[in-house]
């Protein structure tokens, strides 16, 4: 049996996966429609696009195909928040620091000023942009 947190957590990168696609999905009814129409096999009910959306199942292995495919999403992504390309080795040689320019020294005095917790939301902004360059595949 899946755990609780691996439900829930397929759920949120579903959201989010569903937030970016062009064809924008806000009920459980639109997201069984639309998956449907792209599904070769049966088509699922709103309540399993319900259960999906809410953390209470994940799809089987042919339904998380179609899905990633949709949503231009790897399914191990879909399925375990990585991505399926292995990252680049680590460089042998510390890379050559480079000179800030004006712009990002302004934008570094602009971070230093803010309160600690607005400091934090800046570095989960920028994690999850990288994570935005790991994941989302390049059409």
């Amino acid at each position: 049996m899946q755990k609780l947190d691996d439900k829930q957590a397929f759920a949120a990168r579903l959201r989010q996966a569903l937030k970016r696609s062009p064809k924008k999905i806000e009920t459980a009814a639109d997201l069984a429609v639309q998956f449907s129409l792209r599904h070769s096999a049966t088509a699922i009910t709103t309540q399993s696009a319900h259960k999906w959306l809410t953390g209470k199942s994940r799809p089987t292995a042919d339904k998380l195909k179609t899905l990633a495919t949709w949503l231009n999403v790897s399914p191990t992504w879909l399925l375990y928040g990585t991505a399926d390309r292995p990252r680049a080795p680590a460089p042998l040689r510390e890379p050559q620091p480079t000179i800030p320019t004006a712009e990002e020294l302004r934008m570094i005095e602009k971070i230093r000023s803010l309160p600690e917790s607005r400091r934090q939301l800046v570095q989960e902004i920028i994690e999850i942009c990288q994570l935005d360059t790991e994941v989302w595949r390049d059409k």
